[in-house]
């Protein structure tokens, strides 16, 4: 239809002259700016609210008696690859949980493919029904201590920006290169200087933190604390609450979000695979864990909505009213966010839906190029003289790693795992076929008692990154990773005992996620079979290789020491 002419039927829709396509009848809508909830009828044409508090008539009607209607969540900052599946299977998945925008780096696959991967990602967001947005990957690597599959500069990306589901310069997480006055970044910060950046600042605070807001970056997700968030927030900086499978600040940032602050604080999951989903939900499971830790109701879905979207510039939604973007979640119980609805730019959520969508295809098979490896390629020779060895030491539920200092067992003139000590050897092998590095170390906290699990994503170069008790399981659990041509595996005692194939540029299955939720059942059953003791395993893992978030981390170059920004001797 005609614009004008749609434009026009929205207006006399919304006053009440013609029948609107679609009616939410006698539903209770909280106004997330008030805080008040009242019984209304929501009419909508095509994909705009047209008419709130008042009586309609529509050619579809929803019985909304008994139920609450806010306005559809959206996700500040998430890698959709982490969830390992294809963003079509991605939408499928989050949809029903009131998720009705999100905006994603696909750097995990940039890193991989370059620019054809976010083309990939690009493609896709004109397909689905979820809203996905996106913020162009800044750095691809993230440093250049580690080999990555592809570099983007500042001319690779500008030529995406005019991309209508483009928002600006994803996270900035190259904190260091910023404050050096890295050419390259300062080019990409340059070239985005107009638009939003999104922030990435781990531990950041104090004149360092200014010199980093100087750029106009003005989002932070890595806020471990409240204190540091309440620092940044007082700079201008938006604070996105994450909770995600591997990082889960939550707990510790949920006293922020108050009357005071609800408009510059919003959510995001980061990272968040289908198992979790399944089991706790996407962010609903965020608004109803604030809301059971005591913060007002109505500002936290004001979080989840109408402040994300003006944080981001998204200035057609986050509120159900006349006018805007009849994004809406109808929920049969507002503090528990129990989502029963969804409506999704004026259509209903079914599952036919999802079958209006045409197919993309899949990019990045064969992308898994190492070589097979023996077990004597992760022997580490004892040093003479030398008893003590650094240790990457990891806690639950954070992705920042801690340096620790052990004597390990010594067999052959080489250092073995100590798995009394619950320390094992890890191992970073270079998949891009580039130059065959292997970074060896050693890493506490995992828990294993034998075998090894193996992953071929690794944060953010997604080189392999393999874990184990020994070298002869750790080579078993690589070379199955080549085999698939990328996924995730557990040895035990020369066996493959669970795997899940990640063909899609080694990082997404080309499954449905109800499949790769089984999957990684079997996943965590082996892995606590051999003595697993971290809810997360693989996503711990996965993180181990980043070089830009503190303090001690193992790249396919050897062990860094993020503090330092330089290599361990």
């Amino acid at each position: 239809m005609d614009s004008k002419k749609l434009l026009t039927r929205m207006i006399r829709a919304g006053a009440g002259e013609i029948p609107a396509d679609l009616v939410i009848r006698n539903v209770r809508l909280l106004d997330v700016v008030t805080g008040t909830v009242s019984e209304t009828d929501i009419a909508i044409v095509a994909d705009r609210i047209v008419g709130t508090h008042a009586r309609y008539q529509a050619a579809e009607v929803i019985d909304g008696r008994g139920r609450f209607a806010v306005p559809g969540f959206i996700d500040t900052h998430l890698h959709i690859e982490s969830s390992l599946v294809s963003p079509l299977e991605f939408d499928r998945c989050v949809l029903p949980h009131g998720v009705t925008t999100v905006l994603c780096d696909p750097h995990e696959i940039a890193n991989v493919l370059g620019v054809e991967g976010i083309r990939y990602f690009l493609d896709c967001t004109e397909r689905t029904i979820l809203d996905v947005r996106v913020n162009l990957s800044s750095c691809v690597p993230s440093t250049v201590f580690e080999t990555s599959g592809a570099r983007l500069e500042a001319e690779d990306l500008i030529p995406l920006r005019t991309h209508p589901k483009v928002v600006g310069l994803a996270e900035v997480m190259n904190f260091p290169g910023v404050l050096a006055g890295d050419e390259g970044m300062i080019a990409k910060l340059d070239a985005f200087s107009d638009g939003h950046i999104d922030g990435h600042a781990p531990l950041l605070r104090g004149q360092r933190l200014n010199g980093y807001l100087a750029a106009r970056i003005r989002t932070d997700h890595e806020t471990t604390t409240a204190a540091e968030a309440r620092e940044k927030l007082a700079k201008g900086m938006a604070i996105l609450i994450r909770e995600g499978s591997a990082s889960k600040d939550l707990n510790a940032l949920a006293e922020i979000l108050d009357a005071d602050t609800s408009s510059f604080v919003a959510l995001c999951t980061d990272d968040r695979n289908p198992l979790d989903i399944a089991e706790e939900g996407h962010l609903d499971s965020s608004i109803r864990r604030l809301i059971a830790k005591g913060r007002p109701l109505h500002h936290v879905y004001r979080a989840a909505s109408h402040s994300a979207a003006r944080i981001f510039g998204l200035t057609d939604r986050g509120l159900v009213a006349p006018g805007w973007r009849a994004d809406i979640a109808l929920l049969d119980d507002l503090e528990d966010c129990r989502v029963s609805d969804v409506i999704a730019a004026g259509r209903l959520v079914t599952p036919a839906l999802f079958e209006t969508r045409r197919a993309v295809a899949p990019v990045g098979l064969g992308s898994v190029k190492a070589k097979p490896v023996t077990a004597e390629a992760f022997r580490v020779e004892a040093r003479p003289g030398r008893n003590q060895t650094p240790v990457i030491a990891i806690k639950p539920g954070l992705i920042i790693t801690f340096r620790e200092d052990a004597a390990l067992p010594v067999l052959d003139q080489c250092l073995q795992a100590d798995t009394e000590a619950d320390i094992l050897k890890a191992a970073v092998v270079e998949r891009h076929g580039r130059n065959g590095n292997i970074g060896k170390g050693f890493v506490r906290g995992i828990g294993l008692k034998r075998g090894a699990i193996a992953s071929s994503i690794g944060h953010d170069c997604h080189n392999i990154t393999v874990v184990g008790a020994t070298d002869a399981d750790m080579a078993v659990a690589v070379n199955r990773l080549i085999e698939m041509g990328g996924g995730m595996a557990v040895a035990d005692n020369g066996v493959i005992t669970a795997e899940l194939a990640l063909p899609l540029a080694g990082l997404m299955s080309l499954e449905s996620f109800e499949t790769v939720t089984h999957a990684l059942h079997r996943l965590r059953e082996a892995t606590r079979d051999i003595g697993c003791t971290i809810p997360e395993p693989f996503l711990q893992v996965a993180f181990l290789a980043l070089p830009v978030i503190p303090h001690l981390k193992l790249t396919d170059m050897g062990l860094f020491d993020v503090d330092r920004f330089g290599f361990v001797e």
